[in-house]
């Protein structure tokens, strides 16, 4: 009976760690629950309604993979589909926010393919070794344009006049 039993809690126990997401996975899932929850006042997390009213609110100022995760849960006015009551019940429950991801998984594999991608530091790249479309998303981050922009000196060439406004910015932070 001991040996059946010990087996059965080991099984268990693989069957958990395998199903749990791991540090890299669902980063967009977890993050975006994350910072989704911390805007949420106490009365507003017992009532899964206010919640799902307030994630629809919360995705309206998206930009980027938050704003594609919003689409795939259903918090956008143009979502195909809806799932936020799978939000909207863990969060009222005070759920960790990976374990929202987890059971998010469950219902939309796609949700957990959500990567970010990783920032470029302007201040040490050597900018000459970047594709163009780098180039492009530097100034889109900075919510820049390069009008006129061909060849890819020039996208290089106006990084460089915009770096000591976001490189002055973004110590001013620190």
């Amino acid at each position: 009976m001991n040996n059946s039993l010990l087996t059965l809690f080991v099984l268990v126990g693989i069957i958990y760690t395998v199903s749990a997401l791991k540090n890299d996975e669902c980063e967009v899932c977890i993050s975006t629950v994350e910072k989704f929850v911390k805007t949420l006042s106490d009365d507003v997390k017992k009532d899964t309604k206010k919640i799902e009213a307030a994630f629809k609110e919360f995705c309206k100022g998206t930009k980027s993979k938050e704003n594609r995760f919003c689409y795939y849960l259903g918090g956008l006015e143009e979502s195909a589909t809806g799932i936020l009551n799978e939000l909207s019940k863990p969060v009222s429950w005070s759920m960790p926010a990976n374990k929202v991801c987890e059971k998010l998984k469950k219902k939309d594999a796609q949700i957990c393919d959500l990567r970010f991608e990783k920032q470029i530091d302007v201040n040490t790249v050597d900018l000459k070794k970047l594709k163009v479309r780098d180039l492009k998303k530097i100034l889109s981050d900075w919510d820049e344009t390069c009008d006129g922009c061909i060849e890819k000196t020039d996208f290089i060439k106006r990084i460089e006049e915009l770096k000591p406004k976001y490189s002055r910015s973004s110590k001013a932070e620190l």
